[in-house]
């Protein structure tokens, strides 16, 4: 699969609601997740370390909607862009977040992303 067609499946994935299942099948063992902060998921490598911090994400968000647009295709990279109403749970915070992934593509597989918001 090459990265147009990955790019295509991932983001359908997305845009259907499937975060989980489409980590699942496209990222690598050994990707490199990379958010724009500092502190301890600043940077989180593997599939297990990606899933703890998605997980963390939803045990302390409430999302009420959420878009996916895209994806943008340039060679060996795809992006994503996100629209998400959240409301942050511990400060009841809520929060229009408009957010770009970043997704670089190896061997058919993602091996890194990275967040821009």
């Amino acid at each position: 699969m090459n990265t147009k067609e990955l790019a295509a499946a991932f983001t359908e994935m997305l845009k259907a609601g499937q975060h989980d299942e489409a980590a699942a099948r496209f990222n690598s063992p050994d990707i490199v997740s990379r958010e724009a902060m500092e502190g301890p998921m600043a940077e989180v490598r593997g599939t297990d370390a990606v899933k703890a911090k998605g997980q963390w994400w939803y045990d302390n968000h409430e999302v009420h909607s959420s878009e996916s647009f895209g994806p943008y295709v340039n060679g060996d990279q795809f992006a994503v862009r996100f629209v998400i109403d959240v409301t942050f749970k511990p400060t009841g915070e809520r929060t229009q977040m408009d957010e770009v992934g970043v997704y670089t593509v190896k061997d058919g597989q993602i091996v890194e992303e990275r967040f821009y918001y």
